[in-house]
């Protein structure tokens, strides 16, 4: 095994990250699939907006530009990391709300359909707004996985996602990269599947978007959000993003009807109607501030190329289960084997990890801890170095030294 230093003299993108703002105190930063770095221009973009915009332009700023700013942003990201064409993707609300919207418009869709599918391996927020949901409108949840089957590290394939459409299913509601186990979900077939049993599919890109290259039109996904903050470096709390195919914008009608998502929203006149294509799936007045940071990543992402950021991020992944494997023996693996079957982080089961992660983050490395037992371990690739990731698995052998 390649030592950390040579991994690093090799390595085409270790420029990259002395854009992003570092903390001294901060030696392995190992939990950027949960809250990225910021980068150090967006400090001065934020602090620009907040001087020569809204100090100086105050309410003209939304005539002169801010109302575009959900859509445009959208269209740089679908463009760079999405791959999907212009007026399909827009910037707004958080990941939770935009679950809700886009379930309940294809659900609403499908009104002579009785059941939603969904994993129980995937992220909490998805599964509590389905069940929501499916109470509201009177609904059953068909739920893949449980004792009986394979553990989270194998993930939703099509043998067992075809074991549960039927032609009751309206919508399925599927990660493409598993936020405990890092599993990546073959989207393609998988949407194919869906689309063959009738019923539409909403995606959530969180853990992927950024870092695993991705073709939303080209592979027919229905729907799609996920949140700015991981592998995009919005910020906490950064508004999340929707999808929405562009065949379906006609079709679909969102639940949550805001002054923002009317056709005339300046008119104030009463009765809704939707405005024309993706703005239709906007609400309220979008956050503005929340959505200046992710523009210098999309810029970032956009120069150095997904292909490169993905080849980083296998690279990255492959070498922290090797040191897993050297230093930690006792620790399970509790993700794919295979570098192609998984995103941009790795789980180690063991049981006392939540004792050891305390005892890391005083040291200044940070990983993440996941329930029951584990350790999460999230490579960013454009600001996380091969010495990091050494340093890390090194420290969870040795904590407390």
């Amino acid at each position: 095994m390649n030592s950390s230093g040579s991994l690093d003299s090799a390595d085409p993108l270790a420029r990259y990250s002395g854009l992003f703002l570092r903390d001294s105190a901060v030696v392995s930063y190992l939990d950027g699939n949960s809250l990225g770095r910021p980068l150090t221009a967006s400090i001065e973009r934020v602090q620009q907006f907040m001087t020569e915009q809204w100090g100086s332009r105050l309410i003209r700023g939304w005539g002169e530009g801010w109302l575009e700013l959900p859509a445009r942003i959208g269209d740089d990201l679908g463009r760079v990391a999405l791959g999907a064409a212009p007026g399909q993707v827009v910037i707004g609300d958080s990941t939770t709300v935009l679950v809700y919207k886009l379930v309940r418009a294809a659900v609403d869709a499908r009104p002579d359909r009785t059941e939603i599918i969904i994993d129980r391996e995937n992220f909490p927020t998805d599964r509590y707004v389905v069940e929501g949901i499916a109470a509201e409108r009177g609904l059953t949840v068909t739920w893949i996985g449980g004792e009986s089957e394979p553990e989270s590290d194998a993930g939703v394939t099509a043998k067992r996602l075809s074991k549960k459409l039927s032609d009751k299913t309206a919508v399925v509601v599927l990660s493409h990269v598993a936020y405990r186990s890092g599993y990546l979900a073959e989207v393609p077939a998988l949407t194919e599947l869906i689309h063959a049993a009738g019923a539409l599919v909403v995606w959530d890109l969180s853990h992927s978007v950024g870092v695993v290259p991705t073709q939303l039109d080209a592979w027919g996904v229905d729907l799609a959000t996920g949140c700015s903050y991981k592998y995009l470096n919005g910020g906490p709390g950064a508004p999340a993003f929707a999808y929405v195919r562009s065949e379906l914008q006609g079709e679909l009608r969102q639940p949550i009807q805001g002054w923002i998502g009317s056709r005339t929203p300046f008119e104030m006149g009463q009765g809704y109607t939707p405005a024309d294509g993706i703005g239709g799936f906007t609400s309220g007045t979008p956050p503005i501030i929340g959505m200046l940071a992710m523009q210098d990543m999309i810029a970032l992402i956009e120069e150095v190329g997904i292909d490169a950021i993905r080849a980083k991020s296998v690279a990255l992944t492959r070498y922290a289960v090797q040191l897993a494997a050297e230093l930690l023996p006792d620790a399970r693996l509790a993700s794919p084997k295979d570098p192609a079957r998984r995103g941009s982080h790795i789980t180690l089961d063991q049981d006392g990890f939540d004792e050891v992660v305390p005892k890391l983050w005083a040291q200044g490395v940070i990983p993440d801890y996941r329930e029951p037992n584990g350790i999460r371990i999230g490579l960013s690739p454009l600001s996380t170095s091969f010495a990091e990731v050494e340093l890390g698995i090194w420290a969870i052998r040795h904590p407390g030294d």
